[in-house]
């Protein structure tokens, strides 16, 4: 059995805390679908209570400790060295369909890295965790990245700009330009849980623009334990400053960031 450190311990149980509010309120979701109000409203509520949930139980465990919060946004702790960035629900849009495929982020960064992550979904009940140098896993089961080194035996993940955001034509062209060359592609609306299947294997790529730091701080730090590389797409390493992310294995790696430079330097010259 894997061993977890007292910090993962109490990242997994403020997470799990606050995945049992969302579990109930996911419950409630269908029967929103259909009402006249909608489920919207309900959903940011079930949202804004599950922040709170981990804001109090990972600062009763660690109150020196500061946050990076989706909804609070940041508050600094008393060791300004040390905060937890936290996605009190990653796949909002999933949740608010009834789509079983959200999950709870936690990332522990200290000095600007990212020493400790859990992501959890609750429909799967699968726990990833992982600290900085002890590899990573899925509940007591080490991940490794996957071994593929050619893309058109590789299965890639992206996420797709939603309405109002940017990035529209850019999405498209890249899309474009993998699609005959993988096996497939897939845009699953949860880049937390994208970047934990990447970490197992089960994604053998994932890219994507315009992240927040919270959507990817835990899965940088278990794609890097699986063995996998991630960068910025662009291939710097301000990930969580840019929200630019492109996580692989180490053969793919250049291949993917070569595709999607192509892409874009097509798309431009046609502009």
């Amino acid at each position: 059995m894997a061993h977890r450190s007292a910090l993962i311990n109490v990242m997994v149980s403020a997470v799990f805390k606050a995945a049992r509010g969302l579990n109930r309120d996911f419950g409630e979701v269908e029967q929103l679908q259909v009402s006249r109000k909608g489920p919207a409203d309900f959903v940011s509520t079930a949202d804004t209570k599950a922040e709170r949930t981990l804001f109090q139980e990972l600062s009763r465990a660690r109150p020196e400790v500061g946050f990076l919060m989706e909804e609070r946004g940041a508050i600094e702790g008393k060791d300004k060295t040390k905060r937890w960035i936290v996605d009190p629900l990653d796949g909002t849009t999933n949740y608010l369909h009834g789509l079983p495929h959200w999950a709870v982020s936690v990332g522990f960064e200290e000095r600007g890295e990212i020493m400790a992550a859990v992501i959890y979904d609750p429909a799967k009940d699968e726990m990833f965790w992982s600290e900085k140098g002890r590899g990573a896993y899925v509940d007591d089961k080490r991940l490794r990245v996957s071994s593929r080194q050619n893309l058109n035996e590789s299965l890639l993940a992206t996420g797709i700009p939603w309405q109002g955001r940017g990035g529209h034509a850019e999405s498209q062209a890249e899309i474009a330009a993998f699609a005959p060359r993988v096996a497939g592609i897939r845009r699953y609306g949860a880049a937390s849980l994208d970047l934990a299947y990447v970490a197992a294997g089960r994604f053998d790529g994932f890219w994507e623009d315009g992240l927040s730091a919270w959507d990817i701080a835990a899965g940088i730090l278990l794609v890097r334990e699986a063995g996998g590389m991630i960068t910025e797409i662009d291939q710097g390493s301000r990930m969580l400053e840019t929200g630019s992310v492109l996580a692989t294995n180490t053969n793919l790696h250049d291949d993917m960031a070569r595709v999607i430079r192509e892409a874009r330097k097509e798309l431009k010259s046609k502009s």
